[in-house]
């Protein structure tokens, strides 16, 4: 009997990070829901997407801090493809800022997005789970979570961690394996948010001077380990942290200037 086909939710799906998960799983034959707040470039991404891949794609405008919006996506998607396989939970906001300069609203923003949203949206998806007795959730944490960094967001991250553990312990019963994936210091429109060209050319120089592989890390190797634990290859595989950072994460995060950055104005 042919098995059916996998559908995997990707959040920030039409982003660097995203679109290269997204492109990934499409390479496996895994049909994928891109999920993103900008709904243009999820059309965008989309239809590449279709020009390259066979297996199906679909985009759905998808505001996370929205608790409607998420209930929603798993709706559509449910309704488009009958199941969910893998959810990876990859959108983020990040606020970068000292402590004594921490907004409420920043603060906030960044909770419902990178803590609650991932949170609703598994437990949306645990439907389908249940009734399939398999899936997969991946969530994108990050090397700040062993290392430290901006507090709001290395919060937001490490909890994250903690959340992929309390999935992978609630879980198992229905077959469903979690795992986190933490990236370190990839150049892209979301780090570069706020920074000027010399901040991201004095960053890069240092995260390489951090990292023992003699290169930086690229969205290709992240969505490479995110396919490995979406994939029935880490069926046995539940509760881990995979670090795709070269060895970074064996450092402290590079100390300087400018790491006490504004928030940018809103």
């Amino acid at each position: 009997m042919t098995e059916p086909r996998r559908v995997a939710i990707v959040t920030g799906g039409a982003g660097k990070l995203g679109s290269a998960i997204a492109a990934r799983l499409l390479e496996d034959g895994v049909a994928v829901v891109v999920a993103d707040v900008n709904e243009d470039a999820a059309a965008a991404a989309v239809a590449g997407f279709r020009a390259r891949f066979a297996a199906p794609c679909l985009g759905i405008a998808t505001d996370l801090g929205s608790l409607e919006a998420i209930e929603s996506l798993v709706d559509e998607t449910g309704s488009r493809f009958g199941r969910i396989d893998v959810v990876v939970n990859n959108a983020a906001v990040n606020r970068r800022s000292t402590l004594s300069e921490l907004a409420p609203d920043d603060w906030d923003l960044m909770s419902d997005v990178n803590l609650r949203a991932p949170a609703i949206l598994v437990s949306r998806a645990l439907g389908f789970f249940k009734a399939q007795n398999s899936g997969t959730v991946v969530n994108i944490a990050s090397r700040n979570w062993v290392s430290g960094g901006p507090v709001a967001y290395t919060t937001m991250k490490a909890g994250l961690v903690g959340m992929t553990r309390s999935f992978a312990t609630e879980l198992a019963k229905y077959n469903v394996t979690a795992n986190a994936v933490a990236p370190s210091f990839i150049e892209s429109d979301f780090t570069s948010y706020d920074r000027d060209e010399e901040q991201m050319r004095r960053l890069l120089e240092q995260y390489q001077a951090i990292t023992p592989l003699p290169r930086m890390a690229e969205s290709r190797d992240v969505a490479n380990a995110v396919a490995f634990l979406a994939s029935p290859a880490a069926s046995f595989i539940t509760g881990e942290v995979l670090h795709v950072c070269g060895g970074a994460q064996l450092a402290p995060l590079p100390r300087t200037p400018l790491a006490v950055e504004r928030p940018a104005p809103r």
